[in-house]
This record gives C-alpha cells, sequence and structure tokens, in this order.
C-alpha cells in the first residue's frame, strides 16, 4: 500500500468471463491450509466436463471451487488430475454460488449453491466433489419446478467423475423454490450464547432472511427436524424453524468479527452491515 493505495498487483488467475455476465461466483476465501479458494459458476453456458457433459470439452475453469496458493500456483495434491486447468478444481459441477466457508471445529469447506426456479443449496465439499450441475439441481433432475422433477440417485450415470475421482453428493440441504442464499458463516465464539456456538448461519438475498442450522456429531450433516427431516423445504412454511431472523433486505456477505465475535451482515438491499448481538448488549 502505497499513499492508502494498492499497487503493483499479482493476477492469480484468469478465468472465463463470456458469454455472462451471470453465474460468476462471488466468494473467495483462505482456507486452514493457507491456500485460496474461489468458486466460479457457469457463466451462463459453459458446457464442459466440469458442468457434467460426458462428451463436452475438457474443463476451462469455470463450474467449481478452485484451489491455488496465494502466488497462484497450483497445488501439487489435485483430486481430480494433474493436467492444466483441471488440476486446478477442488470441486465442480455447480452451478453458481455466493457463499464458501470453513467449518472452524473439523476444518471441512461448506457452501451455498443458487439453482434456476428451483433447488438452492447447501453442500458439505469434501474434496473432489461433485455438485452435479447441470444434470442434478437440488436433489432433482432434468428441468423445470423442483416439486414436479424426479429425485436423483445416488449413484447417477449421467455424471461425469474422472476416472472415479470425482465424487456426488445429494445436498446436506436444499430449498425448492429458490432463496438465493448467499453468505454462510460458523459462528465460531459464544457471543450469542453457548448454544449457538459453532452453529451455521445462511443469509439469502431474494427474501432478506438469516438462517440458522445446527450440525450432527461428527459436524458432516445438519440436524433437520420435521417437516425439514428429509433436507428438502418444499414449502415457504417449512423455513420458520430455520429461520433466525428476517427483515435484512438482499443478504450478501456474513462475517464472524475477527475481534468481538459477533454476527455481521452485509445487506445490498438496504446498503446497510447489521451486527447481530444479545438484546442484553448494549450497541
Amino acid at each position: 500500500m502505497v499513499d492508502n493505495k494498492l499497487v503493483n498487483p499479482t493476477r492469480l488467475l484468469n478465468l472465463p468471463a463470456t458469454p455472462g455476465p451471470r453465474h460468476n461466483g462471488g466468494a473467495i476465501i483462505i482456507g486452514p491450509d493457507n491456500n485460496l479458494y474461489v468458486p466460479i459458476g457457469d457463466v451462463d453456458g459453459h458446457k464442459t466436463q466440469a458442468q457434467n457433459f460426458k462428451n463436452g470439452p475438457q474443463p476451462d475453469g469455470t463450474g467449481g471451487i478452485l484451489r491455488i496458493t496465494q502466488h497462484g500456483r497450483v497445488l501439487p495434491d489435485s483430486p481430480l488430475g494433474d493436467t492444466f486447468p483441471l488440476n486446478l478444481y477442488y470441486a465442480y459441477g455447480i452451478r453458481n454460488s455466493f457463499g464458501i466457508t470453513f467449518d472452524p471445529v473439523t476444518g471441512n469447506l461448506w457452501d451455498t449453491e443458487n439453482g434456476p426456479a428451483f433447488g438452492d443449496e447447501i453442500n458439505l465439499v469434501q474434496p473432489g466433489f461433485n455438485s452435479g450441475w447441470n444434470k442434478v439441481q437440488g436433489i432433482w433432475t432434468g428441468e423445470g419446478a423442483g416439486g414436479k422433477l424426479n429425485i436423483a440417485p445416488i449413484q447417477l450415470d449421467t455424471l461425469v467423475d474422472f476416472n472415479g475421482k470425482g465424487k456426488y453428493h445429494p445436498p446436506q440441504f436444499t430449498w425448492n423454490h429458490t432463496v438465493g442464499p448467499t453468505g454462510i458463516a460458523f459462528l465460531n465464539s459464544d457471543k450469542l450464547g453457548k448454544k449457538y456456538e459453532n452453529d451455521m448461519f445462511v443469509g439469502d438475498v431474494h427474501r432478506g432472511n438469516l438462517y440458522h442450522f445446527k450440525l450432527t456429531k461428527d459436524r458432516t450433516d445438519l440436524i433437520l427436524k420435521p417437516p425439514l427431516a428429509d433436507k428438502v423445504a418444499y414449502a415457504d412454511q417449512d423455513l420458520q424453524k430455520i429461520i433466525f431472523g428476517t427483515g435484512f433486505g438482499g443478504i450478501t456477505d456474513l462475517k464472524i468479527g475477527p475481534y468481538d465475535g459477533y454476527l455481521y451482515i452485509v445487506s445490498i438491499g438496504q446498503g446497510k452491515i447489521f451486527r447481530i448481538i444479545p438484546s442484553s448488549v448494549n450497541s
């Protein structure tokens, strides 16, 4: 930084931007391994093997979560292959994602993903994860409204697996009617009380809702009670049990304050940053 300006930038990645302008991701994060994780969608229609087109061209840097060093170098332990740009991919089969975070307890990567008119997702992202797009969105195959589609089997032979290295897994949670999930964060403090410590929070851009999830003991799944026990919200009223707060406008990001441990919400709809504190704490 020179005279309050950042100078001499280094380009780390050069990714496709056309046809666009949508589905180009936006969230980036430094992982516990000190590497950079970058989600990117299909950029409005790329049809490569990263989007599960078996006869399509090789991946081109779209439709996945890419992982590089902070100096822009490829990691030697790529989960899917050694050729460029396949060796950039940590996960693939992603239509679009505006939220990724690491569990502070396990170090596992989680993301939010955006469907078309149905099938928004929360996923546990293991190395080589295939989220299924464009053969699967949410838990369904096909086009149209989610509730009218066929439920995808766990093993789907229409998916690309890169010689068995890629692994599909259905979402840990799915919205039937799209809400546009964005920011995702784990509250790695007890500032809202011990009962919320290390729980997951997710925001959405369409309705301005903040959702709260507790995790199972091994922290690889979400604890969901009826009517969400099947991991799908088919109707808006099903969401009441997981809505933590409302009225935030279009939420674009969630962050935990590094010094105070409170949850912060960025609202593009209201042009504000909200801080969530217990009612007994003065602002």
